[in-house]
């Protein structure tokens, strides 16, 4: 199942969910996290609940629960009590053990997908993924709770990029979940009504390896699920590097249109044929 966009929307604001259904998007997260105000938590978790048991089985649901050390993790818990959604998105995860220890307290197997990059700690656990790889559907990453630990006065450049460390975060995050075989989904462009900027960021995260990325607002997700479709010219250039390798079994290198191409030409030609669905 493709990862190509995943959106977000507060589990306060049920009439929100059907639009975001509706938007395009290949997963929708109902959060109950940072959108939702505390005091409305248990409104979000009956809004989430009763959503879910009504379209799990439809499309595919994640639910952001509170991080592991919050008061609210428990009730998050009890409101996920006969839901079978597609899987949890786990904030503020610290490596291996914070997926361990999540998968415990669940009543049946979930998939999770752990948020790798929000406090200091969890930069230095970002490798052990790989342990708990049955477990995960992915990993992504983000910068705002990184930053506000740090007590950094941003984590970006004035043109939209990520300062040095928190480009750190996210290469560690790629490099992860590519160790663990998942997918790995790059972090949200926060200005939704920015669409250049949204492409350039989105381009360069095909660029870099990601093969998905979350976002805030469904006017993102076309630019988004463009960008992380293969286009005809790269199905035809895979196509011609993959019959290349078959007319030759065995071969480590060959010749196509005066290039030398080898192994990792042929692999980065199947990805985008598996990709693409053919």
């Amino acid at each position: 199942m493709r990862l190509r966009s995943l959106i977000f929307v507060p589990g306060d604001r049920p009439e929100r969910f059907e639009k975001a259904l509706a938007s395009g998007a290949d997963a929708v997260i109902l959060d109950l996290e940072d959108s939702v105000a505390p005091a409305n938590k248990p409104k979000a978790r009956d809004s989430v609940h009763a959503f879910t048991l009504h379209h799990a089985g439809d499309t595919n649901l994640l639910v952001r629960i509170n991080p592991l050390t919050s008061p609210a993790f428990e009730d998050d818990l009890a409101a996920l009590t006969g839901l079978h959604p597609f899987a949890i998105m786990l904030p503020k995860a610290e490596g291996a053990a914070s997926v361990r220890k999540l998968a415990s307290s669940l009543a049946s197997a979930i998939p999770i997908l752990p948020i790798a990059t929000e406090t200091p700690a969890a930069i230095f656990e970002i490798g052990s993924y790989r342990e708990v790889a049955t477990s995960l559907c992915g990993l992504t990453w983000g910068a705002e709770d990184l930053s506000a630990a740090t007590g950094a006065a941003t984590a970006r450049r004035t043109d939209g990029r990520y300062t040095p460390p928190y480009e750190l975060a996210r290469s560690l995050t790629l490099f992860a979940a590519h160790a663990a075989a998942v997918p790995a989904i790059d972090t949200v462009y926060p200005d939704f009504r920015d669409l250049s900027g949204l492409r350039a960021y989105v381009g360069r995260a095909r660029r870099d390896g990601f093969s998905g990325m979350m976002a805030i607002h469904p006017t993102q997700v076309e630019t988004i699920n463009q960008a992380f479709t293969p286009d005809a010219s790269e199905i035809a250039w895979a196509e011609k590097v993959t019959a290349a390798f078959a007319a030759r079994p065995g071969a480590g290198v060959i010749q196509l249109d005066g290039r030398m191409l080898d192994l990792p030409h042929h692999k980065l030609a199947l990805r985008i044929l598996e990709i693409s669905g053919r």
